[in-house]
């Protein structure tokens, strides 16, 4: 993997959240780890002691499904001599929302800052999540190395765990994904099509495309908050890392740069050149890889989890899924992967938060990492966990990973809000989206949109 671009990440209420992030493996491996993972160097040597106590944690259950976690929980109860009550749920943002505002707070929640309930952003909001900051100091129940060198470089540094800038560390990370642009190699092969690197050769594709009855490209238009696998790395691309940052901070005059203007006026050909499938902008996540799955649109932005979550979907005969950059305005310009950072946290109310911690140090060990891959298809977001989850996750997960060969990786999204601040930038930004690819916004439109949205979260913090 090349050198990782940190941009802040956001944090505020998102309303375009990617559904169904995650996913599960096509087919489970002739042989997997060991359903158990033995108890850590530090309980064996009698260093803690939490036998007979209850950790309470709520768990999202995404694309992912739910086998990881009750084995991963049965084998921690096992391994420590404790009870585990866990909520899991798609929405269990939900769930648990009253729950804390009425005192019953969990020990331990992985759900992510952008589920649509708005809870962890709430929370972030509220200083409401715990300093987890000693955990990523301390070494791992294995590797006694500290934690945080365990860790993808860059990513503890980001605001998707450091959200203050304080540089601590509040929220832990869980699995890393690449995005970009899910293509059907076979496709390709059979029309001895090149994948395209530049805006031009992306439009040149479309229109070869079009004379077999394909679309360029879909997307899920219910949740326009998937195409910023195509829009950061384009910006990032165009107008450099510096002013993706500046965008992720709310740096007015940032969304409206020549170079971020002439990305805009790109994704709008998508739809007035006649590059977009007919009807993706009423099109749900799995309704829209289902059409793309089935050759209807050469492209479709995504991430590796769409394998696993799409894995009894149809498709094509000989589909395999493949996995590239955004284009980029000239041949030769840097490439960006945009890569997707799930999370952990500990409530600051927690009942239990040394049991919380430990669990948290138990979810990093060698194997659970493969236990992960193997039950769930996903790869944490630790430098080994790549090859200790080779042999479990699908060939298409893995194979998709290879995208980081084409560019840099990238974390991006946006900082978090100043109190009582009453826009949502990322609303304004995703939401514009939709409404362009209807006819309904122009570029500049939406650029001015999302300045004014800047304007207003710069006087909010004055």
């Amino acid at each position: 993997m090349k050198k990782l671009a940190c941009l802040a990440l956001a944090l505020a209420l998102s309303l375009t959240a990617l559904v169904g992030c995650g996913g599960a493996p096509a087919s489970k491996p002739a042989s997997g780890p060991a359903s158990t993972v033995s108890a850590p160097a530090s309980e064996a040597d009698g260093e803690k002691n939490f036998e007979g106590q209850e950790l309470n944690i709520a768990i999202f259950e995404g694309g992912y499904g739910p086998d990881y976690w009750n084995e991963i929980v049965a084998s921690f109860e096992e391994a420590y001599g404790v009870t585990v009550n866990m909520q899991i749920s798609p929405t269990i943002g939900d769930i648990i929302r009253p729950q804390i505002v009425a005192g019953n707070v969990p020990d331990f929640i992985s759900m992510n800052d952008n589920d649509t309930s708005g809870l962890i952003s709430s929370l972030i909001r509220e200083n409401a999540l715990m300093d987890i900051t000693d955990v990523f100091e301390g070494p791992g129940l294995e590797d006694t190395s500290p934690l945080k060198d365990q860790v993808l470089d860059g990513v503890l540094d980001t605001a998707k765990c450091s959200p203050y800038g304080d540089g601590k560390v509040y929220l832990a990370p869980f699995n890393a994904s690449p995005l970009g642009l899910v293509y059907n190699k076979t496709l390709f092969e059979e029309n001895n099509w090149e994948l395209p690197e530049t805006w031009d050769e992306f439009f040149a594709l479309g229109d070869q495309a079009k004379e077999q009855g394909i679309a360029l490209m879909t997307y899920p238009g219910l949740y326009p908050g998937y195409m910023e696998s195509l829009l950061w790395p384009a910006i990032a691309s165009a107008a450099g890392i510096d002013t993706a940052m500046d965008i992720s901070n709310y740096v007015p005059g940032s969304f409206s740069s020549p170079e971020v203007m002439a990305v805009l006026e790109n994704i709008q050909k998508i739809s007035t050149g006649g590059y977009l499938m007919d009807g993706s902008v009423a099109l749900n996540h799995t309704q829209s890889q289902t059409e793309m799955m089935m050759n209807k649109a050469v492209f479709i932005p995504n991430g590796n989890w769409m394998e696993g979550e799409m894995k009894d979907a149809p498709r094509a005969d000989g589909f395999e899924f493949g996995l590239t950059t955004a284009p980029t305005m000239n041949a030769g310009d840097p490439r960006y992967v945009m890569t997707s950072v799930e999370q952990f946290s500990i409530p600051a109310a927690a009942k239990n938060p040394e049991l919380a911690k430990e669990f948290l140090r138990f979810l990093y060990t060698e194997e659970s990492v493969k236990l992960f891959a193997e039950k769930a298809g996903g790869i944490y977001a630790l430098k080994n966990a790549t090859e200790l989850s080779k042999d479990y996750v699908t060939e298409g997960v893995y194979s998709m990973n290879e995208v980081y060969n084409e560019g840099d990786s990238m974390v991006f999204g946006f900082a978090a809000l100043p109190e009582g601040c009453k826009v949502t930038p990322r609303s304004e930004v995703f939401q514009s989206i939709a409404d362009l690819m209807n006819g309904n916004l122009t570029p500049q439109q939406w650029s001015e949109k999302v300045e004014a949205s800047f304007i207003e979260v710069a006087n909010t913090a004055e």
